[in-house]
């Protein structure tokens, strides 16, 4: 075993382990944020991050990044969306003015299916104590009704910088399934992109390519993907990002390459560190328009115990 790959096994034992790396903490089951929070990185939303980022804004253009949600897009298992309209008017005429209007119904998972954003209680970790992000168990977390704690409605706005970085542009190509974008392939987008390293409450995106299959090939697109290990992973947590996104379903690469794991950078990002996950982002929209860097503007939708 050679140098470098003993070192990449320690780090991926010190994150399966809970030992701190550099610029982390030991205790993962206590947040930084401190013992009761559940926002999460969303703290690291200050009026200095939106000042930040207002000064990004040079001309004004605006990039959707999310997906348009259709009946056609990659569904994983029995999970449906389904638009149901009133098969006419909803009511009306009604008044003087003829007034007549329509009513829509949607059947979905919520945040599961298209563009989604990973919440704190969406991931844990089992073992003898199943327990969430800032060591909540899940006896506080799960009933049938919705998350009695670290609900959606508790994550704050996002208005920060934000970053892209063109992983096709240092590969030459389209990622493959099963690719892992390393540490090297990360500081080599943000020289040839001459972009400055993520700090505390940035967003950064990574583009891969993997969306080509995107309604196109819905089965070779959820067969699994490329993306964000462990090493990149504790290099991300080291510099305090509050998003990690891509334009593939999970942004970690899957599988990993360790076949004993399963979605490992999933509970590094989320439970030990309240790092958010944004899954299924257009992000060849930015790369189409020249976009590095931006102004990333997002606020979940605030549903009670979602």
């Amino acid at each position: 075993m050679d140098l470098k790959s003993f070192g990449l096994r320690l780090i991926a034992a010190a994150l399966m382990s809970g030992v701190a790396l550099a610029g982390g903490h030991t205790a993962w089951t206590t947040s930084k944020y401190g013992p009761d929070d559940q926002s999460g990185a969303s703290n690291l939303m200050t009026p200095a991050k939106a000042m930040q980022a207002t000064a990004l804004i040079k001309t004004g253009t605006v990039v959707s990044l999310g997906r348009d949600y259709s009946a056609d897009m990659p569904l994983f298992g029995a999970r449906v969306f389904g638009v149901r309209g009133t098969g006419g008017l909803a009511g009306g005429p009604l008044a003087a003015n003829d007034v007549i209007w329509m009513d829509d119904f949607l059947a979905t998972e919520i945040g599961q299916v298209g563009t989604q954003f990973d919440g704190l209680a969406h991931i844990g970790i089992g073992g003898d104590a199943h327990l969430f992000y800032n060591g909540t168990p899940q006896a506080d977390v799960t009933s049938p009704y919705g998350v009695k704690k670290l609900g959606i409605e508790h994550i704050k706005p996002f208005f920060t910088r934000g970053i892209v970085l063109d992983i096709t542009a240092v590969r030459g190509r389209d990622l493959e399934l099963g690719e892992e974008i390393s540490v090297a392939d990360i500081e080599a987008a943000l020289a040839a992109q001459g972009l400055d390293a993520p700090g505390s409450g940035d967003v950064v995106l990574f583009h891969t390519g993997w969306a080509k299959h995107w309604i196109t090939d819905n089965a070779t697109f959820n067969s699994g993907e490329p993306g964000v290990g462990l090493e990149a992973a504790a290099w991300l947590i080291e510099r305090d990002v509050a998003i990690v996104g891509a334009d593939t379903w999970a942004v970690e690469v899957v599988p990993n390459p360790d076949p004993t794991l399963a979605f490992p950078v999933h509970q590094e990002f989320i439970p030990k560190n309240g790092i958010f996950i944004h899954e299924n982002i257009a992000t060849e929209r930015l790369i189409a328009a020249g976009v590095s860097e931006f102004a990333y503007i997002y606020s979940p939708l605030s549903v009670v115990g979602a």
